[in-house]
C-alpha cells in the first residue's frame, strides 16, 4: 500500500459514535499524542486499510511510517510497550501488580461489561436520540453518497445494531433492570470520584481507558443517557470530559501530581466498584468461557492460527459474519436469565490480566488473590479457555493445543 510521509501525524480511523474508537481516541488525547482522525468512509480506509486488516472495523491507526495497528488495546500498547513509547506522557500500566490487575479488570468490564446499558440507551430512545445518531452515523459513510443512499445505509447499519443489542442481552424483560444497574454503577463511580480524579488515583490507567469506551461514545454523547449522567452523577460527567482532553481538568482535587493510590490501602469506594463488577459481569464471562470450551471440545480439528470458521473475520463462535450469527451463552443476571453472544475477543482481553499477573512475585500474586477474593472476583483469575486466543493479522484466532 502507499505509505504516508514519515513526518505525518498518526491517523486514527474511527467514528465519534463508535464505542471502541473512544478508547483509542481518549488515550491519544490525554497522552498528548499528535494525531488526526479520519472517517472510515474515506477512500483510503475503504480501499487500503480494510483490505490490509481483513474486515471493516474501527478503530484502526496508521503510524507515520504506514504501519497499521487495529484495536484499542493494541493502539495503546504501541505507545506503552512499543515504538511510540517516547511520545506518551505517563504510563497507563501501574507498577503495582495489584493495581495493574484491577486496571485490567476495568479495561475488560468497561469495553464489554457496559455494553448492555450502552446499547439500550442508544437504540431504545428514538425520540431523544434518533436525529443525533442519524447525523453521527453519516460521518462514517462515503461522502459521495446521495441523501437517499445515506438514508438506506443508515437504516441497514442501525437495523444491524438494534439486532446486536438483543444478542448483548437488551430485551423487553431486561430493559428496566439495565437502567437500575446503570444507575447503581453511576452512584458507585460518583462516590469514588469525590476523592480521586481517575479510577486509581491522579492519572488515567488502562482501567480508565476501558471504561471510557462505553461511557463516552454511547452513554455521554447520546442525548438520552447524557441527561441521566449529568443529573445523577455530575462527577462522572467531568471524568468523561477529563478523559477526552489533554488538559488535566482536575479543578476540585487541588493536586498536580500523578501518584496512584497505595496498593495496601485500597479505598472502600474502589472495593465497592469491584464488587459491582463481580455481580454484574463475572457470571457472564464465566458462562462465555464454559460455552467456548464446550465449542472447542466439539471442534478439535481447528487449525492453530485460525478462528475455525469459514469466514476468518467472524467475531463469534459459529455462523456467518456478524454478531447475531455468533454462538451464545445463558447465565443468571439480576433475577432473570440472559443469553448473550460469545466473543473470543473478550478472552484475549482477560488473558492480558492473567499474563501480567503471571509475572508477579509469589507474595504479590497472593496479595492480588486476597483482594480479589474479598470482592468476589477471584474466579476471574482462574478462568481459562482450552486454547488461548491470539491476534494475528488483525484478527482473533485460536492458539495451538497445549
Amino acid at each position: 500500500m502507499n505509505t504516508p510521509s514519515i513526518n505525518a501525524a498518526y491517523t486514527l480511523y474511527g467514528m465519534p459514535a463508535s464505542l471502541y474508537t473512544g478508547k483509542a481516541r481518549s488515550y491519544l488525547r490525554t497522552q498528548g499524542i499528535p494525531f488526526v482522525e479520519r472517517s472510515p468512509g474515506s477512500d483510503r480506509y475503504l480501499n487500503e486499510i480494510v483490505p490490509a486488516v481483513g474486515r471493516w472495523i474501527v478503530p484502526c491507526m496508521e503510524t507515520p511510517d504506514g504501519t497499521i495497528v487495529q484495536d484499542g488495546a493494541d493502539i495503546i500498547d504501541h505507545f506503552e510497550r512499543g515504538p511510540g513509547q517516547r511520545l506518551r506522557r505517563s504510563s497507563s500500566y501501574p507498577d503495582s501488580p495489584l493495581l495493574l490487575a484491577i486496571a485490567h479488570v476495568f479495561e475488560l468490564f468497561g469495553g464489554e461489561g457496559l455494553l448492555r446499558p450502552a446499547m439500550h440507551y442508544r437504540w431504545n430512545f428514538d425520540e431523544q436520540n434518533l436525529a443525533f445518531i442519524t447525523s453521527e452515523f453519516a460521518l462514517s459513510f462515503p461522502q459521495a453518497l446521495s441523501s437517499d443512499e445515506a438514508e438506506k445505509m443508515f437504516m441497514h447499519s442501525s437495523g444491524r445494531m438494534r439486532k446486536a443489542a438483543v444478542v448483548f442481552g437488551v430485551t423487553a424483560e431486561s430493559q428496566p433492570l439495565i437502567e437500575s444497574a446503570f444507575h447503581e454503577w453511576l452512584d458507585l463511580f460518583e462516590a469514588h470520584l469525590v476523592d480521586y480524579p481517575y479510577l486509581l488515583g491522579n492519572r488515567p490507567t488502562i482501567g480508565d481507558y476501558g471504561l471510557i469506551a462505553a461511557m463516552w461514545a454511547h452513554l455521554f454523547r447520546d442525548p438520552a443517557p447524557t441527561m441521566v449522567i449529568k443529573q445523577r452523577a455530575p462527577r462522572v460527567g467531568r471524568w468523561v470530559e477529563r478523559m477526552s482532553s489533554v488538559e488535566p481538568y482536575r479543578h476540585e482535587y487541588g493536586t498536580d501530581d500523578d501518584d496512584l493510590i497505595a496498593s495496601d490501602e485500597l479505598p472502600d469506594t474502589l472495593m465497592a466498584m469491584m464488587r459491582y463488577v463481580s455481580e454484574e459481569y463475572l457470571p457472564e464471562i464465566s458462562a462465555h468461557v464454559d460455552a467456548a470450551n464446550a465449542w472447542l471440545e466439539e471442534h478439535p480439528e481447528i487449525e492453530a492460527g485460525t478462528n475455525g470458521l469459514d469466514d476468518p473475520a467472524t467475531r463469534g463462535l459459529t455462523g456467518g459474519r456478524g454478531l447475531v450469527a455468533g454462538g451464545a451463552a445463558t447465565f443468571p443476571w439480576r433475577g432473570i436469565e440472559l443469553t448473550t453472544s460469545v466473543m473470543p475477543y473478550r478472552f484475549w482481553l482477560m488473558q492480558r490480566l492473567h499474563d501480567d499477573l503471571a509475572t508477579a512475585s509469589t507474595d504479590d500474586a497472593a496479595h492480588v488473590r486476597r483482594v480479589f477474593a474479598d470482592v468476589g472476583l477471584e474466579p476471574l483469575l482462574d478462568l481459562r479457555t482450552l486454547r488461548r486466543v491470539e491476534r494475528s493479522g488483525h484478527l482473533e484466532v485460536w492458539g495451538p493445543l497445549t
